[in-house]
């Protein structure tokens, strides 16, 4: 079992690998033709970005399966061994965050690189070493108070039932409903300064838009994302009454009125079709899949890694084993996000006009640097939304690789 296990994480950074090696290739390639939808400089600035990205992963991903192989070969005995508290529900706690901790400090220096250097040097990242370390306190203490809090849950369900892998299921997914419900109000302004909408007449509209739709929400606000990163985004958060609007001060800054409500528009389309429905019954099915999996584990596979078969072994096996399980279903449900990205352009191009979403779609691409091209094995591997150049096309925008865009 244990023999199989590896092989199929093997397979997985393989496949991994060679997705980041041939979307290098790729876009080596396509660097050299004239840019289109960005600006010359910001075109050539997001090739070299995004092939400095995949060298990374390449490196993070190999660290990745030597971190994995640590583990299996000598890192959870040793941790088991170290371990020892007589009550075990606390004991399964403090096996499982020891366990991240040591992931976390292990692979912080890929963070502070991504953040203090990738970032940084391709004009993304304007957060300060100050605000850096107060993030990491804060989701270190958050983490400790309420991941503790569900590891003890979790750990008292594993203990107390033969079919534990279905209620850990359910609890999990009752959890993950109510950390989206509390996000918006809660944990952002831990984070973020929220801040009421300023601008009445954009405020107005934007309400008219969701009340056409029929959306009600909380508030509009707007958030200072600059202070950590240029990027430009907006999105509805919370669940229920805890709805909110959040504009990106970037986003506020960079696009016109009419962009901007084309954007809302198509994030009110994903309401519309009930996409955000849909988007929790796949992600409750993937948790299914996961728990049911790593529920029905032989107690063979814990010998073989020398640890005995306990609620803590269990959630970190969970832990460890889960990123190849999502990589698994990822394509699958990429492949229906995206369909549904195009349905979402349809409502934002009825909501303001094709023309003011694709006018807003080509800002954020320059903006955020966003290469326009990818290979196709990344696409299916990793995209949740449509190529940009696919998006446009359909939004009536004529143009072909190595030429200027045309409107």
């Amino acid at each position: 079992m244990l023999e199989f296990i590896i092989l199929i994480y093997i397979l997985y950074l393989l496949i991994k690998m060679y997705a980041a090696f041939m979307e290098i290739g790729f876009v080596t390639q396509a660097r050299i033709l004239k840019a289109i939808i960005l600006s010359p400089s910001n075109y050539a600035k997001a090739a070299a970005y995004k092939i400095a990205s995949q060298k990374l992963s390449l490196v993070s991903s190999f660290f990745d399966f030597i971190l994995f192989f640590g583990w299996i070969t000598f890192g959870l005995t040793a941790l088991e061994a170290t371990v020892h508290i007589g009550n075990e529900a606390m004991r399964s706690v403090l096996f499982v965050m020891s366990f991240i901790a040591i992931n976390y400090v292990l692979l912080l220096p890929f963070d502070l690189y991504q953040t203090f250097g990738l970032d940084k040097k391709f004009g993304f990242s304007t957060i300060n070493v100050k605000t850096f370390i107060l993030d990491q306190i804060k989701s270190i203490l958050m983490f400790i108070l309420f991941g503790g809090a569900f590891f003890w849950a979790m750990s008292v369900i594993i203990m107390a039932y033969n079919y534990w892998w279905f209620y850990g299921f359910l609890f999990s997914f009752v959890v993950i409903l109510f950390i989206n419900m509390i996000y918006p109000i809660i944990i952002v302004p831990l984070f973020n300064k929220l801040t009421p909408l300023e601008d009445e007449n954009l405020k107005s509209s934007i309400e008219a838009l969701l009340n056409k739709a029929g959306l009600k929400s909380s508030g509009v606000f707007s958030l200072d994302a600059s202070k950590r990163d240029n990027r430009l985004n907006a999105y509805f958060g919370g669940l229920g009454s805890s709805k909110r609007v959040v504009l990106f001060d970037t986003l506020i800054a960079k696009l016109e009125k009419h962009e901007l409500l084309a954007v809302l528009g198509h994030e009110l389309g994903h309401f519309t079709h009930k996409d955000i429905l849909k988007n929790i019954a796949s992600s409750a099915l993937m948790l299914f899949v996961m728990f049911a999996l790593f529920g029905n584990l032989p107690v063979e596979l814990f010998d073989s890694l020398h640890v005995n078969k306990s609620a803590a072994s269990i959630m970190v096996l969970f832990l460890l084993l889960s990123p190849v399980v999502s990589f698994i279903l990822m394509p699958l449900f990429g492949l229906l996000s995206r369909y549904n990205e195009y349905r979402a352009d349809e409502y934002g191009s009825v909501c303001e006009s094709k023309e003011a979403l694709a006018s807003a779609l080509v800002k954020l691409a320059d903006e955020n640097k966003s290469f326009p091209f990818s290979h196709p094995l990344t696409i299916a591997l990793y995209f949740t939304h449509p190529p940009l150049t696919e998006r446009l096309k359909k939004l009536g925008m004529h143009f072909e690789e190595g030429e200027a865009l045309a409107h």
